[in-house]
This record gives C-alpha cells, structure tokens and sequence, in this order.
C-alpha cells in the first residue's frame, strides 16, 4: 500500500497540475504534493528498515536498503526544490519570462518527472526500469526546453538525440540480458527480467553474453550519468533550462541512472566471476573526472560551470563502484548523498543570483555578499563543500574513496589527484569573485526562497563530522547488497 500511494501522489499531482498549474496557487499545491510524497517516502523507509526487503505486485515492485534509501534522498530534495521553485518561478513570470502556459507545463512536468524518477527506483523489472528512464528523457526534454528561446530548444533537441541514443544502447543490453536469462530462468512472461530472479541465477547466466550487454547498458545508462565522453547534453540542458530543473538534473537524474548501472554490475560481477564490469566504471570514471576537471576552466557560464562539475562528482561516485567492497560502496553512497544535496543547493543560490544580475555570465556577476549575504554565504559555503573542504560530508567521502585506491589501486592517485586540484583551481577562483568582488548592484528587493540552501549545507555538515549510527548502519547494508 505504502509504494502505490507513493506512485500515485506525484502521478496525479501531474495530473492535477495539468489542469491548474497556471493558478496563482499553483506553486503552493506544487510544495504540497511534493510533501506528500515525501511523507510517504519516509514511511516506507521506516518500513523496510523495520521489516527488510519487501516485493509487491506481483513481484514487478522490489524495495531494499539500496534503494529505498534513494527514494527517501529523491523525495526530500523533491521537496526542497518545488520549495525553492515557489520564488524562483513567480519571478521568472514577472518578468515575462514564462506565460501561463508554460507555468502549467512545468508544474506538471515537474510532478511527471518525480513519478519517473520514483518508478525507475522501486521496479523490479528491468524492462520497466527502462521505459522510466525513457519516460524522465521525454519530461525533462520538455523542462529543457520551457523558456522557447532558440538555445533552450537547441539544448532540449541536443539533449533528447544524444539521450535518445544511450537509452537504445540501453535497451539492446536489456534485450541481451532477457537472452542470457531466459535460458535459465524459462521465458514465462517477465519473469526472465525481474531483478531478484536474476539475481538468484546470476553465476549460472552466459558470461559472454551478460559482459555484452553490460557493456551497452552502461554506455546507455552512462549516457543519463553524464559520464565522459557521453556527457555533451549535460552542460547545456543545465545553462538553458530552468534552474529547478538544475537542481533536479544533479540531485535526481544522475543519481537513478547511476544506480541502473550499479543494479546491472551486481549481476555481471556474479556471472562473469572477473573485474570485467568494475574495471569499465572505474575507467569512465577517472575518464570523467580528469575531462571535467579541464573543461571547468572553459567554461563562463555560472550553470554550466556547476553542470561540469557534475560530471566530475558522478565521475568520483562511478570509479568508487567500480572498485567495489564494503569501504569503497559505503563511500559510494554517502559521496552520491553529498553531492545531491550540496549541488542542488549551488543551484538554488545560482538562480537566485542569475535573475538579480540579469546574466549566467560570472565575469558579470559580482559582489553577491553586498547584493544579498545569505545568497552570497550560500554560494560560497556550497562551493566550499563541493569542492571537498572539511568538515563536509564531500571531504569524508573522497577521502574514503581515496583511501580504498590507495589500497587496492594506488595507480589512480596521481589522476583523481590532478583531476580534484584542476576542479578546486577552477571553481574556487571564480567563484570567490562572484561572492566578494565589487558591484554597483542594488540589494535584492525581495527575499530569496533560502531555507533549502542552509538545510541542505548542515545536512551535508553533519555527514561529514557525525554520521547518525542509523544512517551508517543503512549504508553498510547497502553497501553489503551491492556486494
């Protein structure tokens, strides 16, 4: 009951939101059915920490530690974003940047990509979990392309092919698990893609087959992941659409197609009895983190400079899986925690300072501690975090990570090493002119939706001095799963 009120609240806020989502009230219906599915996501949380895994409808629904523990993490910052879209999005009609038509799309866009989301999660089958993946490509295309400017619908359409593309790449791979597996599990139905019945037969599925199609699913799911060199759509859906969907696009998306990969590599990494599977993440990993790292100083572009930066962290969290073990999956974990909550409040002080500067540019973005000190404190201690500063949560997770390669594969030191120095070089210096540099900017005239940006920050503090011995327990479990 607890997983279909949890499918149900965000499909029919969309529905609703369809309908209404013009209203003046509209916002606020939005925080409300984004609480709701929060509300729930905590309770079915509690629930299975109470009462183990659980299958439901028929077995085409499995929730776990591993991902019910995402499904509270996507609900909660769910939440804060549809809070902080409140302000952000009134404004932007003020100014005539969104009509009524458009504030009803992305309300309910909003709603539809929460249900894809929360879907790709909780199923089971991994014929399903594509269709989600699928389906979130379609919504955010249209978020992507709300504000109809020639570069939103050029970055919507870049987005769309090159996702477009991975996600077949996905779909050949799962086609080629149902291959490996209906062999051995019969093909009555979709019982041959339930991932708990693969699970089971994992060392008895075609080695040859199965590292075939890992292969496809990762570059398909990697695509979403935003992992180098399939992450071109990234950057620019981010700088063009609007900044909520930012948010969402680093805190959410990359998160779930991550964990679609994961979820695959447990199965190969059983059947193939080699580091075929962890070997693949860990060298798109680094891969992404040592390109991220340079294109940064490329970029003048506030939103695209954060999106690259994504790739980077995805990146990090990708060659901890691959290295795989207790310590580097628990790493994993919190590092995926972090980021998601440190990124999208980067982005809620971002937008904040973009529509009072008129720009993305950062040349033309200054003095944000005297045009606002709390965006500006935002800003600065968001970027600090992000970049591993101590005591944040990002700090304790890298450091994690580089500890378990320094054991086990001491040979991607001096890369993760080269590729965290560039990204510190490139962030922290413009970023520090855009907090305390000189403007001639009046203070904002209205305040900024900003409790999601300090909730976020001491959440991410906390993680990185005192992790709850619940929490730590939830992440080793996970981690155990993961194997």
């Amino acid at each position: 009951m607890e997983l279909i009120i949890l499918l149900s609240i965000p499909l029919f806020g969309s529905l609703l939101l369809a309908l209404v989502g013009q209203h003046e009230w509209a916002p606020e219906a939005n925080v409300f059915v984004s609480a709701g599915t929060f509300a729930i996501g905590v309770w079915l949380t509690v629930y299975v920490i109470a009462h183990g895994p659980m299958l439901v409808w028929h077995e085409q629904f499995f929730i776990d530690p591993f991902n019910v523990f995402l499904v509270a993490l996507t609900s909660f910052i769910g939440l804060t974003t549809s809070l902080f879209s409140r302000s952000y999005m009134r404004i932007e009609a003020n100014h005539g940047r969104l009509n009524h038509n458009q504030l009803r799309l992305y309300h309910s866009m909003f709603q539809l990509f929460m249900f894809t989301m929360l879907l790709a999660l909780t199923t089971n089958n991994m014929g399903l979990l594509w269709v989600a993946m699928e389906a979130a490509t379609l919504t955010t295309v249209l978020l992507v392309s709300l504000y109809r400017t020639p570069a939103s619908i050029e970055a919507a359409w870049k987005y769309f092919i090159l996702c477009g593309v991975g996600i077949a790449q996905a779909l050949f791979g799962t086609i080629l698990l149902y291959f490996a597996a209906e062999k051995v599990l019969g093909s009555s139905g979709t019982t041959a893609l339930l991932w708990t019945h693969l699970d089971d037969v994992k060392d008895q599925l075609e080695p040859t087959v199965l590292s075939l199609a890992f292969v496809f699913l990762l570059v398909g799911y990697g695509t979403k992941v935003g992992l180098a060199p399939l992450h071109n759509w990234l950057p620019d859906a981010h700088a063009e659409g609007p900044t909520p969907i930012s948010a969402v696009l680093s805190g959410l998306l990359l998160n779930v197609a991550l964990y679609a990969v994961v979820r695959c590599k447990v199965l190969v990494q059983g059947s193939v009895h080699s580091d075929l599977a962890g070997n693949l993440m860990m060298g798109f990993g680094l891969f992404s983190v040592v390109l991220a790292a340079f294109m940064l100083w490329r970029q003048k572009d506030i939103k695209r400079l954060f999106a690259y930066s994504s790739v980077e962290h995805m990146g990090i969290a990708t060659f901890a899986f691959g290295m795989g073990g207790p310590v580097a999956n628990f790493a994993a974990l919190l590092h995926m925690t972090v980021h998601s909550l440190i990124k999208s409040s980067i982005f809620f002080t971002v937008g904040h300072a973009t529509q009072k500067a008129g720009t993305q540019i950062m040349e033309k973005i200054r003095g944000l501690i005297t045009i606002n000190p709390t965006v500006g404190w935002g800003l600065m201690l968001g970027t600090l975090a992000i970049l591993g500063m101590p005591p944040f949560g990002v700090f304790a997770s890298e450091f994690l990570i580089l500890i378990t390669a320094m054991r086990d594969h001491p040979w991607a030191i001096p890369i993760l090493l080269l590729g965290l120095g560039v990204a510190f070089g490139a962030i922290f210096t413009r970023v520090q002119a855009m907090v305390f540099g000189e403007t001639n900017l009046q203070r904002l005239p209205h305040p900024p939706a900003l409790i999601p940006v300090f909730v976020h920050i001491a959440i991410v503090l906390m993680l990185g001095v005192y992790i709850p011995p619940h929490l730590a327990a939830w992440y080793r479990e996970a981690a155990r799963i993961i194997g």
